[in-house]
């Protein structure tokens, strides 16, 4: 824990020189922005301007902020995760970034393709819990913890070092960003995630946790998942499911991770066409990892992709033809099953109908 405290102690110092004189921040999120992101934005805008408060003492908001993505906020969850922590949501096509004294991209490093911020637009900060890019080694402020489970767990370190009190809204976003990127602590939680996790649980509101949670979901939620369950194959090990065109790309996730749960299993992929690009999401159940190398191998020369050792994601631009996009989805497929293992087994519905 002394360790930690030191990095992040050392890190809110270069923080507050960097914030020296700034009055505008941009704050960029994945695109499709899940749990963790939308917390761990929310995080830092409420610790920059607490250090500029201390700094100049004022008692009101001292930079003006805002936070914007690409894509949409799809899952009933997400959005009202959003909406409880006043995160004030803003599409990134709309802003122009380089109004912005500072522009900090969160749970996301440039160049990864997914999120849209401009190739060669500037980044002064990146905070991310994911690998580092070559991209964010020319980036003047960066703190990537590729061990740790959740970007809001590092945000919550640097709350906690910076003596920012985290109030109930602000807790129960955190509390649920972690849960939701490990998994309820299950997959790649580490010490941090789990000290934080115990000091948030105190400290958020457990019914509006549970209401985030269980939000209504809509008719076409369940036709997706029916679908997702029909195309489903089995291959040895592996479980890999077309979702077609979807409304949001977050439904891809979601199915990846209920594939993994057949006892079978060890790995899943599932895939879906969302505005022209085709989205993957793979999982492993950690008994062989290095689902973030897989997944370049099947984005390699495609597109963009990668993870940790046990999810990845990755995004294929396709081509107007459907002729070519299905030769692109099965070259994909393949090369999950080389990658894998499993290119000798002969697919099989996972579920079978009457």
């Amino acid at each position: 824990m002394a360790d930690r405290s030191t990095c992040t102690a050392g890190k809110l110092k270069q923080l507050r020189c960097l914030l020296r004189g700034k009055r505008t921040l941009l704050v960029v999120l994945q695109d499709n922005p899940d749990p963790d992101a939308i917390a761990a934005g929310v995080a830092l805008r409420q610790l920059v301007n607490f250090l500029l408060r201390a700094r100049r003492g004022q008692a009101r908001a001292v930079v003006k902020c805002s936070i914007a993505h690409g894509g949409i906020v799809g899952r009933a969850e997400n959005q009202a995760l959003a909406r409880y922590l006043t995160a004030n949501l803003r599409r990134l096509h709309e802003i122009n970034p380089a109004a912005f004294d500072l522009v900090a991209l969160v749970d996301t490093q440039p160049g990864t393709g997914n999120n849209s911020l401009s190739e060669g637009a500037r980044v002064d900060i990146v905070i991310d819990h994911h690998p580092v890019v070559s991209a964010t080694q020319h980036v003047p402020f960066t703190d990537i913890r590729k061990n740790y489970g959740a970007t809001s767990t590092i945000l919550f370190q640097y709350l906690r070092e910076a003596g920012v009190p985290i109030h109930p809204p602000l807790a129960t976003g955190l509390l649920y960003g972690i849960r939701s990127d490990t998994q309820d602590l299950g997959r790649q939680a580490t010490r941090a995630d789990i000290e934080a996790h115990a000091f948030l649980y105190a400290r958020a509101n457990s019914r509006m946790l549970g209401y985030i949670t269980h939000s209504g979901l809509p008719e076409d939620y369940f036709q997706l998942l029916h679908r997702s369950l029909l195309n489903a194959r089995r291959y040895g090990t592996g479980i890999i499911t077309s979702l077609g065109n979807v409304g949001n790309s977050d439904m891809i996730g979601e199915v990846a991770d209920l594939l993994l749960r057949d006892d079978k299993a060890h790995w899943s992929l599932a895939y879906g066409v969302w505005r022209g690009i085709l989205f993957l999401s793979l999982r492993t159940d950690g008994r062989q990892g290095n689902a973030d190398k897989v997944v370049r191998r099947i984005v390699a020369g495609l597109g963009t992709g990668g993870g940790h050792d046990m999810m990845a994601g990755g995004q294929i631009p396709l081509p107007r033809s459907n002729t070519a996009a299905r030769r692109l989805e099965n070259l994909a497929r393949r090369r999950f099953l080389r990658a894998t293992g499993q290119v000798h087994h002969r697919g099989r519905p996972l579920v079978h109908t009457s």
